[in-house]
């Protein structure tokens, strides 16, 4: 039934909470690939303009950190039999980005861990999971960490 998942992950152990669901679902459903996505956000220092000195460098250390992250998950998951993926996006919008790639890649469903805030909180601290799980066309299962 779900042939691709998305898994979005930033690094944190937070969203690492999701993968033990995944290998569950991998081992009763018929999964035929699982991808992992790190959104990198990449802001200029505040008063730096674009231009005004090199960021290529910052950005590229950024995509290797996080690709390496995802390279060992991915390794963890491939050891276990699961077909696996992995994409860094550059971004200043977490969750247009994961929905895009989502849509553009026929995802058929999204699974994210989260703190589950609500209230006041989840307004101050804002939610990427909030705003995929509002936004979002195809099925999200979040997990609660």
């Amino acid at each position: 039934m779900y042939h691709k998942v998305l898994i979005p992950l930033d690094g944190s152990k937070l969203a690492e909470c999701a993968l033990p669901h995944v290998r569950n679902l991998a081992q009763g459903v018929h999964i035929e690939e699982v991808i992992l996505l790190s959104v990198a956000m990449f802001n200029p220092p505040y008063g730096i303009i674009e231009g005004e000195i090199d960021l290529v460098p910052a950005r590229a250390t950024k995509i290797n950190e996080l690709q390496d992250y995802l390279d060992a998950v991915q390794v963890q998951l491939t050891a276990e039999g699961i077909k696996v993926e992995t994409t860094v996006i550059i971004s200043v919008n977490p969750a247009h980005t994961i929905l895009d790639y989502a849509w553009t890649n026929s995802i058929d469903l999204i699974v994210m861990a989260t703190h589950g805030y609500t209230g006041v909180k989840r307004m101050l601290l804002g939610s990427v999971v909030y705003e995929i799980l509002r936004k979002s066309h195809m099925p999200v299962l979040l997990v609660r960490a």
